[in-house]
């Protein structure tokens, strides 16, 4: 009798601490697979907002930056820049953008931004990738007398206003597109994200 009690015992005991080994065999081999499924550290950066700081943009300048692999271009706009938008209306395509999917619902407006002087868009013709040429040069000799300024894509030949509004018969079939942003300050543009912003 004393000889079962303690076989009992022992056989608790042994498929306790088998199971306990068991279980932590099984956590050891499962985590690296979860873990797998969360987004390297790299992944993450890539598709992250980034913050830029605009407080010593003079009129005019355009700042380069990159999100999610994708150029995206901050342009300081002088009050003549600005008047050429409304001039270019009828040689533009989609002059009032129409095409809701290239903007956030707070830039669907002329100057298709936040603040008018400021411009944030991704540097890339609708057409087929390309990265435009910035040209704030009036009428220059290879782009004719007609031109105001703005982005000109010397792959196909599309051009884009200041506002990245494309002109009307052109390979690009759309305005380059608005990524979503918001001011964190006055000086401090974050993009990628807008929470909302109206």
């Amino acid at each position: 009798m004393a000889n079962e009690d303690v076989d009992q015992e022992r056989r608790r005991f042994l498929v306790t601490a088998t199971s306990v080994v068991g279980g932590a065999g099984v956590v050891a081999l499962g985590y690296p697979f979860v873990a797998s499924w969360k987004p390297s550290a790299q992944a993450q950066a890539a598709g992250a907002p980034v913050e830029v700081n605009i407080g010593q943009m003079e009129p005019g300048q355009l700042i380069r930056v990159q999100w999610r692999g994708q150029p995206v271009w901050i342009l300081k706009r002088s009050e003549e820049m600005l008047a050429t938008l409304p001039k270019l209306e009828p040689r533009l395509a989609d002059p009032h953008s129409a095409v809701v999917s290239q903007q956030p619902a707070y830039a669907q407006n002329q100057h298709r931004s936040l603040k008018p002087e400021i411009a944030v868009m991704i540097g890339l013709c609708t057409h087929l990738g390309c990265t435009p040429n910035y040209r704030p040069d009036v009428a220059p000799d290879d782009l004719g007398p007609d031109w105001l300024g703005g982005f000109f894509c010397a792959c196909h030949g599309s051009f884009f206003d200041y506002a990245g509004r494309v002109y009307r018969n052109n390979p690009a079939p759309t305005n380059l597109p608005i990524p979503p942003h918001m001011y964190l300050s006055d000086t401090t543009i974050l993009i990628g994200e807008d929470e909302g912003v109206a």
